[in-house]
């Protein structure tokens, strides 16, 4: 069964989400991200994904005290990205209760940083973040995009011993269109025994149940909760 895996985007402290990464489109959904945490957890819901958007644009990680709160109020399993550029990043990630990073930028930019880590923590620790436009890996909070081809870039760090990635079309994120299921089904033919999470267009419980038959792992989504496209008692079958 298909892992599900809410995400809260965090801008000043706030849910919020982007459309497309752009900063221009936030809205706000909850002054108080632990209050959406609590209610995920409330549903069943075991792990969250968290960004640090706020990080991504400054390239440093900002809003660890929310993750401290929500890793003090609740106890799903938290996945955070956003920012972590250094070994002080990291370090004050999971001390602040993350329980797995996703590192994105520094995979592109600092392959020799990006594989200390995968060298010094658990497998299930790092998650490689692939953030894909136009087939080409975008860093910096989507605001760069970099030379690396989608397949190659992953094919060089699961030889490296990299078992989670959390893919996003960027192109999709936050348009509530459906997501990339080829582009997924396409990874998931290279690398099948891949812990694929796909992300980005979810709209509606349809699309979590053709990603599942598509045969991928896990899937983030947030939007379409928000927007109340999803209801949370849809994924009860998915929670049990």
């Amino acid at each position: 069964m298909i892992e599900i895996i809410p995400a809260i985007d965090i801008i000043d402290g706030k849910c919020v989400r982007l459309t497309q990464g752009d900063y221009d489109q936030k809205k706000v959904y909850n002054e108080d991200p632990v209050e959406v945490a609590k209610m995920f957890e409330s549903h069943g819901i075991r792990r969250l994904h968290t960004v640090d958007l706020d990080g991504a644009r400054s390239q440093h990680i900002v809003n660890y005290k929310t993750i401290e709160r929500i890793a003090d109020h609740t106890s799903l399993v938290i996945d955070f990205g956003g920012g972590i550029k250094t070994d002080e990043d990291i370090d004050i990630a999971f001390a602040s209760g993350a329980t797995m990073v996703t590192i994105g930028s520094v995979a592109v930019k600092k392959p020799e940083l990006f594989e200390s880590w995968l060298m010094k923590y658990n497998d299930n620790k790092i998650i490689l973040g692939a953030d894909v436009k136009n087939g080409l890996i975008s860093i910096n909070g989507w605001k760069e995009e970099g030379d690396d081809r989608l397949m190659p870039f992953l094919k060089k760090y699961i030889s490296k011993g990299v078992d989670n990635v959390l893919c996003t079309d960027i192109s999709k994120d936050g348009m509530l269109q459906g997501p990339a299921i080829q582009m997924y089904k396409d990874i998931m033919a290279e690398f099948p025994e891949l812990h694929l999470i796909a992300s980005g267009g979810v709209s509606c419980i349809e699309d979590i149940e053709a990603l599942e038959a598509a045969g991928i792992p896990a899937v983030v989504f947030g939007k379409a909760i928000y927007e109340g496209k999803i209801n949370m008692k849809d994924l009860e079958k998915y929670v049990g």
